[in-house]
């Protein structure tokens, strides 16, 4: 069907502009949206800005940060994490404010010796305080092909995804006394880096330098989100478009797929660990 402007042909012109930055924005772009944190030469942003990747050796690890600060959105990355005996070293992909009360959503993915499964591990913090960490093992391998890891994060819960397939909730239950991450801006990160005293096996398992460089590869970044610039609350372009995930909790479907991943795939969940709670359980586990 042929699409027709009623506009002047300057107002037309601007709104194909204005349509071209918007798409360009919701597409990613390395150069645009991250800055090199660490590690030098060891992150590389390649392809024109559509890629980027971090590389770990003996001497040090890589990271970027977002150049912008946001108060909710979705947060979509796609990661490839590095092959092979990766036992040690963990790849990350989080957001974070800044202080010693800081508000922090965590993606973190500790390697393994070849052949084992990695170990996605989320936590989250609110008010600088965090212990609320649950582990998971996947249902492919994360270091053959790119996936999609998202933080949905709103005023009413935080939501973990896996290919759009939600693997944790957070939920906001201020009014019971449990602290949310609500009135903090947040920068997006990401990094590559040794932890060999606890990451593997709880530091039994060491990094085996032999096999460095490591490397993991970012791409297809998007932030959906609300950018804060100075004291105000602006959208980003790509937020323009679709904001639904302000409110978005999960549907049946949903809790069914939560579900699934929760009973076959999750390996640690602090809210069982009565060991950890001699003197109780967290409030938010009990609701």
């Amino acid at each position: 069907m042929k699409k027709t402007c009623y506009l002047s042909f300057n107002e037309c012109v601007t709104i194909l502009v204005m349509a071209s930055l918007v798409a360009t924005t919701f597409a990613g772009n390395f150069y645009d949206d991250m800055d090199i944190t660490f590690g030098g030469a060891r992150a590389k942003i390649l392809n024109g800005g559509q890629d980027l990747t971090l590389s770990l050796d003996q001497y040090s690890g890589s990271g970027f940060q977002s150049k912008h600060e946001y108060l909710f959105g979705r947060f979509d990355m796609q990661i490839k994490l590095v092959p092979g005996n990766s036992a040690g070293t963990v790849t990350t992909f989080y957001l974070s404010s800044q202080g010693a009360a800081h508000d922090e959503i965590d993606f973190e993915f500790l390697g393994n010796s070849s052949g084992n499964p990695y170990t996605i591990h989320t936590n989250v913090f609110a008010q600088g305080k965090g212990d609320k960490e649950q582990q998971f093992h996947l249902w492919f391998d994360p270091s053959a092909a790119f996936h999609t890891y998202t933080i949905l994060w709103n005023s009413q819960r935080i939501i973990f995804l896996i290919d759009n397939i939600p693997i944790r909730v957070f939920n906001n239950n201020e009014a019971s006394g449990v602290p949310f991450p609500k009135s903090q801006p947040m920068r997006v990160y990401a990094s590559l880096w040794n932890a060999d005293d606890w990451a593997t096996q709880g530091g039994r398992v060491k990094t085996d330098w032999t096999k460095a460089p490591f490397t993991a590869s970012y791409r297809k970044f998007n932030a959906n989100a609300n950018m804060v610039v100075g004291a105000n609350q602006m959208p980003t372009s790509s937020g323009n478009e679709n904001q639904a995930w302000s409110t978005q909790g999960l549907d049946a479907a949903g809790r069914n797929r939560l579900r699934w991943v929760q009973t076959k795939y999750m390996i640690y969940n602090y809210c069982n660990d009565k060991k950890r709670f001699p003197n109780g359980l967290p409030t938010e586990c009990k609701l």
